[in-house]
């Protein structure tokens, strides 16, 4: 007997039948229920389907097994007739061993081989062609699914897509027995189901099993008796459901992919899906692609918050979902904390029980750099020891993701330049290979050459056009950068380096207002990360919008308190509300941070000026000194910490070091604080020929002398000049980051 197919109730078996379109409910929960329980079905001794395999078990009418033949055939069987990757459950026992013994390839047989042997050498077009002829054949769901991923592979969706919701019988009708035909050339060929080496006629085969046309808008009228024997494949096949899904994403009909899976995981709380519950054949989940798909519908309708979800819970319910993790992470869709606290909370045992810990270490190695320094140390040696990953891209990333978030551009740039020895294009990698140039003044010619090549060689990648952004920016032409990364969010709207550059391109120009709304959409848009927060808490410093300020900084805050940069930001509003002594604390606590991360010292030079300046102003002449002179050791002609000094030890009652560092500060020093500096060295120079006065008498006259300064250029030049040599108003000149 013919074998059959199993049939699961139509979503919508209650409605009348007249029209296929008109019965079927996009809505998966039925299908799901079918599939949850087994006793739901009308066609007896047929398993249930199981959300968590990743492909389901072979049909019987698929080359997955090649049985032995008779002798006279004398040949070995190809590979891929030991496929396995059917999407239709047996639903006949196979205990016939005499059938088993004497079966033999048939036509079909042979020509699902060329299908399969045309997939796996992309020859898509030949795949395409053999298989629809099968499909004629056969008219069977599993040659209806394979043709339709050969459509899929060339991109023919709407075909596919026409394919996968076309009616199918559920069962095929029992063939007729035919004698063979005695001549050799007739138009015979070999049935495919178990049998003593019967043959019958195609055309015979054909009119068994019709296929059913679709009419005009999708409509087809089926007749009476066929009304209860004919499903679509996406009611009998989760898999046939997700692929449909997937081809009406790449058309675009955001809706009715939504619709074909649901606006949430229909297998949730069935008792049978879960991230405990392991996979049936070690593959991926469909449930978990189908979780991932919903996220990415949700991203394109701008559903932000519920795209977060999704991609959890793909990852959740199958931690090798790896496309969900790096939605997760590229788009920074979780906070720091969050981000960790979700990884390693992942049910790796369960769902890996052989793989966990090594999984579980190469998705560490990925995750942000910001706190746990320790802890992604480990997982990069334990992958380069014990694992051998030393010399992979992805392992070699992390080493050079934790580099660019200690400022160590130099030694970013090496390990970036390794990965892409090995590989020519790496996505991870190329934000920070173009940053890390941008950054090192020397291989800005290295960067324009890269630009060039990255467009010849891949114009349609969106990292390509943003490598050109950044050239245009490091040479400080700030509308043809920003043109660039326009053009670069346009073809990637979540490629974040692109979005932040953009706002960066406003503030360098100055146009602080701008900047605002740039890094505002930044953050919208990327919810997990605090730098677009920051950077609108800095140009809001710039613009003396304290409150504004605040607000956005200590938002950033509370989703990442572990960055040593936005810590100093938060000292430097500190200082700007008269608070000296937080605003010391916070600046000493953004150096603790910097040395626990390892990071560049010089890249904070910054940091120990402003500290010492609020030293200074609390009076802790010692503290200043020290903070002033541990500038001079990163940078021996930072002009600004040789003047402050000097200042320091004016105020001390050492006019003698006072008066060498106001002398050393001259020459290097072309800022508008020149003519304060000249000022104070005169008055230095005066005191020291006279009798030295008391501490208090030379404080005084010190304050006294700054007062007339300030008065003086208030009235020649103006606020910023005013700004510009008052040290109370020093702020924090950082360099921007690209990426």
């Amino acid at each position: 007997m013919a074998d059959s197919i199993p049939r699961l109730p139509s979503p919508s078996g209650s409605r009348q039948r007249s029209s296929i379109t008109s019965t079927f409910s996009f809505g998966p929960q039925n299908l799901v229920d079918s599939y949850i329980d087994p006793n739901s079905s009308t066609i007896s001794n047929v398993p249930s389907l199981d959300p968590n395999r990743s492909i389901l078990t072979a049909s019987p009418r698929s080359p997955r097994k090649h049985r032995r033949g008779k002798p006279a055939v004398g040949r070995q069987p190809h590979p891929l007739a030991n496929d396995t990757t059917d999407v239709f459950q047996d639903s006949e026992d196979t205990n016939d061993a005499d059938d088993e013994s004497e079966y033999e390839w048939g036509m079909v047989d042979r020509m699902r081989l060329w299908r399969h042997d045309a997939l796996m050498q992309h020859l898509y077009d030949t795949a395409a062609f053999w298989g629809d002829k099968v499909l004629s054949w056969t008219n069977d769901a599993n040659d209806a699914f394979w043709l339709a991923q050969t459509y899929f592979m060339t991109h023919q969706y709407s075909r596919a897509e026409r394919l996968l919701t076309r009616p199918f019988p559920t069962s095929s009708s029992k063939m007729p027995n035919i004698p063979a035909a005695s001549n050799g050339n007739a138009s015979h060929f070999q049935s495919t189901t178990k049998g003593k080496g019967r043959e019958y006629d195609a055309s015979q085969l054909m009119l068994s099993m019709p296929r059913l046309p679709m009419g005009p808008g999708g409509l087809i009228e089926l007749p009476e008796e066929m009304q209860d024997r004919v499903s679509r494949l996406v009611d009998m096949s989760v898999a046939c459901r997700y692929l449909a899904a997937l081809c009406q994403v790449r058309q675009g009909h955001w809706n009715d992919a939504t619709e074909m899976l649901g606006e949430a995981n229909p297998f949730g709380g069935s008792g049978r899906s879960g991230p405990a519950v392991p996979n049936v054949d070690g593959g991926i989940k469909v449930e978990a692609s189908m979780c991932h798909l919903r996220g990415i519908l949700m991203l394109k309708l701008n559903r932000g918050d519920q795209a977060k979800q999704c991609f959890m819970e793909a990852l959740a319910l199958d931690v090798k979902c790896y496309d969900s993790f790096e939605q997760l992470v590229s788009s920074e869709m979780m906070t720091p904390d969050e981000e960790w606290e979700f990884v390693q909370g992942l049910a790796y045992p369960a769902q890996t029980p052989q793989d966990a810990e090594f999984v579980k270490l190469i998705y560490t190695a990925r995750l942000r750099k910001f706190k746990h320094a320790d802890e992604h140390a480990l997982a990069r040696q334990r992958l380069v020891d014990e694992y051998g990953l030393g010399d992979n891209p992805d392992v070699l990333f992390s080493f050079a993701d934790a580099l660019y978030s200690n400022f160590r551009w130099a030694d970013c740039y090496t390990m970036t330049s390794r990965i892409l020895g090995l590989v020519s294009i790496h996505n991870q990698t190329m934000p920070l290979h173009i940053a890390s140039m941008y950054h090192l003044s020397h291989l800005h010619s290295k960067l324009f050459i890269l630009a060039h090549e990255l467009v010849d060689r891949e114009p349609e990648n969106p990292i390509s056009w943003y490598a050109v952004g950044v050239w245009y920016l490091s040479g400080g032409k700030w509308a043809e950068a920003r043109q660039y990364f326009s053009k670069t969010s346009l073809m990637d709207p979540r490629f974040a380096p692109a979005w932040v550059a953009f706002g960066h391109t406003f503030a360098l120009e100055g146009e602080h207002d701008h900047a605002v709304t740039a890094y505002s959409t930044c953050a919208r848009m990327f919810t997990g990360s605090h730098l677009p927060l920051m950077f609108v808490g800095m140009e809001h410093i710039m613009l003396s919008n304290y409150n504004l300020a605040d607000e956005a900084l200590e938002a950033a805050y509370t989703m990442c308190d572990g960055d040593p940069l936005l810590m100093n930001e938060r000292a430097v509003m500190a200082y700007n509300w008269g608070n000296l002594e937080k605003a010391a604390q916070l600046f000493q606590a953004a150096l603790d941070l910097a040395q626990v991360t390892q990071t560049s010292q010089k890249a904070w030079a910054t940091t120990y000026l402003n500290l010492g300046t609020c030293y200074r102003k609390l009076k802790r002449l010692d503290d200043a000194r020290a903070a002033y002179q541990k500038v001079l050791e990163l940078d021996s002609q930072h002009s600004i910490a040789l003047g402050f000094l000097g200042i320091v030890y004016h105020l001390m009652g050492n006019l003698d070091k006072a008066i060498i560092k106001y002398h050393e500060a001259c020459p290097f020093n072309v800022d508008p604080i020149n003519p304060y500096i000249l000022e104070l060295l005169n008055t230095a120079l005066e005191s020291s020929v006279v009798t030295t006065p008391s501490t208090q008498s030379l404080d005084a006259e010190f304050k006294q002398a700054v007062q007339a300064l300030r008065t003086k250029y208030t009235r020649l030049g103006g606020k910023g000049k005013e700004r510009a040599m008052d040290p109370s108003s020093e702020g924090v000149q950082d360099q921007m980051n690209i990426g």
